[in-house]
Formats: structure tokens, sequence, C-alpha cells
């Protein structure tokens, strides 16, 4: 493959760079720009912001954040594999059960030690 292939690639994305940084001016040099105290205050869902903005929040909040991304990905992995289930053939087939295996232990692991109840 030459480089003659690329070039298609690498003008898109500076062309994208360009229109990008382009806008992005445009948006700073012809937007007003008028700040106000209200404008300016902290925003949380339409109450007045109440206590320190950089509250600690509970862990488990970032547990269920984790747990949903991995199970997540779960689905993600599943697509291609049933899509390609008739090309793979049976040791596809039990290599995908194996991973569903392993996130079901993980999942009631997960849910024995109490990570998905909210209190």
């Amino acid at each position: 493959m030459g480089m003659q292939e690329y070039f298609p690639v690498l003008l898109f994305i500076i062309v994208g760079t360009v229109i990008g940084f382009a806008l992005l001016a445009a948006g700073r040099l012809l937007g007003p720009h008028r700040p106000y105290d209200e404008k300016l205050s902290p925003y949380e869902c339409g109450f007045e912001a109440f206590g320190d903005t950089r509250m600690k929040f509970d862990v488990r909040y970032y547990l269920v954040a984790i747990l949903f991304i991995m199970f997540d990905l779960e689905i993600a992995f599943l697509f291609p594999w049933a899509l390609a289930n008739g090309t793979v053939g049976l040791v596809g087939f039990w290599t995908v059960m194996v991973f569903l295996c392993i996130l079901t232990v993980g999942f009631i692991y997960e849910w024995k030690k109490g990570a998905l109840d909210w209190e």
C-alpha cells in the first residue's frame, strides 16, 4: 500500500480540524458575551446551589456506573458474535458460552455482595 491511498483520510482530518477551529473562533468572535451573576452561578438541576460544589459522592455511585459499563460492553461483544455465528462454528459458540458464564458468575457475585442495592 502506498501513501497515496491514505491521502483522502489525511485530507479529511485536516479539513475537519480546520472547520472545527474556524467554527469555534467564529462563535467566540461573533457571539454575544454578556456575563451576569445569575448566568455565572453554579446550576444544579433548577435548584439553588447548596453546599460545596466539590462534595464527595458515595462510592456506590461509581460502583454502579462501572458495573453498567461492564455489562453494557458485554452486549457490544455479543453483537459481532451473533452476526458471525454461522461462520465461527462450535469453537466460537463455546468460547462465547465461557465468556457469558464468567460474566454471569461476576454478576451473581456483585449481586450477593449487595453492590446493586441502592439505599
